[in-house]
């Protein structure tokens, strides 16, 4: 029995005998099949390849990046925020001993947060190497492909899990979707951690909104004013999203902004 890990989309199944055959992730139109076909492998065959290093990176206090090289899966950054409670926002498929042991030596963590399931990768490993829950909203339950008793599916639009960790669904990318507004961030200005909800674009003072990336599919006007409009709720001076782009300043602004030019495109009025 094993549980495969999709080389596409670096998300894991539950323990099986024999390759799944397709990549529940992968098969909906937000993602892609390999056109080389699906592949799968292991996080054991990872750790004995000895191909690929997670790295723990200081972004700014009490913030640390998690990128794994070369490069596997969708890519993604993973965040530690060492807030009142040490969150691991989002997850990386590539987990082993010295990364365990860096970030124990560092404080450990105390709990794990999703924004989506494009993210959801090794969460089970991560939450049962440090003893932790993982946070999933509800409306996404049904793309878990490795259940956890450590999983906690929560509802609702809000969540606190510390006095200065707050998750928000605000939907978009998938029904589920959440960001997570660390209010201490920033010297106490505000960061909010957006996964690819909200996407910075390669102009950093700009943000974007997708239903699917790949297959380049926008999401609907009215669906980005009503995350707009949720998001405008917040206070926040700077966005990190999941391929360490940041919107360095006036990130709430940005965000107004991108919805407004966004919107105006789509309804045919933007210059």
């Amino acid at each position: 029995m094993s549980y495969w890990i999709c080389t596409t989309c670096g998300v894991q199944t539950d323990a099986v005998e024999v390759q799944p055959s397709t990549c529940r992730i992968c098969s909906d139109e937000r993602q892609y099949v390999n056109p080389d076909g699906q592949s799968w492998t292991t996080r054991e065959a990872m750790v004995a390849s000895g191909n690929y290093r997670t790295t723990v990176t200081p972004e700014q206090p009490r913030l640390m990046s998690l990128v794994t090289s070369p490069q596997f899966g969708i890519g993604q950054t993973a965040y530690l925020v060492a807030g009142a409670k040490r969150l691991l926002w989002d997850c990386i498929t590539y987990l082993d001993q010295t990364v365990i042991d860096e970030i124990n030596q560092q404080g450990g963590l105390d709990a794990i947060a999703l924004s989506h399931p494009h993210y959801y990768a090794t969460q089970v490993d991560w939450a049962e190497a440090f003893g932790v829950p993982i946070y999933i909203h509800q409306a996404d339950e049904q793309w878990v492909t490795r259940p956890s008793d450590r999983i906690i599916f929560w509802s609702g639009d809000r969540l606190e899990l510390a006095e200065d960790l707050i998750l928000h669904r605000i939907g978009g990318h998938f029904d589920g979707a959440t960001v997570l507004e660390w209010t201490q961030g920033d010297t106490g200005r505000g960061v909010l951690l957006t996964g690819d909800i909200v996407r910075v674009v390669a102009e950093r003072a700009w943000v974007s909104f997708m239903y699917s990336y790949p297959n380049l599919i926008p999401l609907p006007a009215t669906t980005v004013a009503q995350m707009a409009s949720q998001l405008s709720t917040l206070s926040f001076n700077q966005l990190y999203d999941a391929f360490h782009r940041i919107v360095e300043n006036d990130a709430a602004g940005a965000v107004a902004r991108s919805a407004t030019r966004y919107i105006d495109a789509l309804g045919g009025t933007h210059d």
